[in-house]
């Protein structure tokens, strides 16, 4: 499990989520720190459907696949299981500032990402698996 944060401090031109760039770059990350083929799985959302995205996929064919959603389907969607963990509980916290609530954030992702046992927990939650389809 690979991810990334972006704190959104409400600065004047500052992005509130992450750019195709973005994407790009943890992608392109994962593919160098697990030296091999990645599958990734998207919902529809804009930056994962445009034009940019497709050709980005085009050129990394060799190693990149990409499986889509349908338009919306959480009940599929494994991330919303790693989702759930993190914030599970996060409605008692009381965190002085946005870095302290990263900080949190960060530590729980950092715990599921070192519990394998979880993350297959949420592929099997959607009923989904990672075995090719039989021809």
């Amino acid at each position: 499990m690979f991810y990334r944060l972006r704190i959104h401090r409400g600065r004047k031109g500052e992005r509130r989520s992450f750019s195709e760039a973005d994407y790009a770059a943890e992608i392109t990350a994962a593919h160098q720190r697990l030296h091999g083929p990645i599958i990734l799985i998207w919902d529809n959302l804009n930056t994962h459907i445009s034009a940019r995205r497709r050709a980005f996929i085009d050129a990394h064919a060799g190693w990149l696949t990409v499986v889509r959603l349908p338009a919306y389907a959480p009940d599929l969607n494994p991330v919303e299981g790693v989702w759930a963990q993190m914030k599970n509980g996060l409605g008692n916290l009381s965190a002085g500032t946005v870095d302290q609530l990263a900080a949190t954030v960060k530590n729980r992702l950092k715990r599921i990402q070192y519990r394998p046992e979880l993350i297959d927990g949420f592929l099997a939650q959607t009923g989904l698996t990672l075995e090719s389809e039989p021809p």
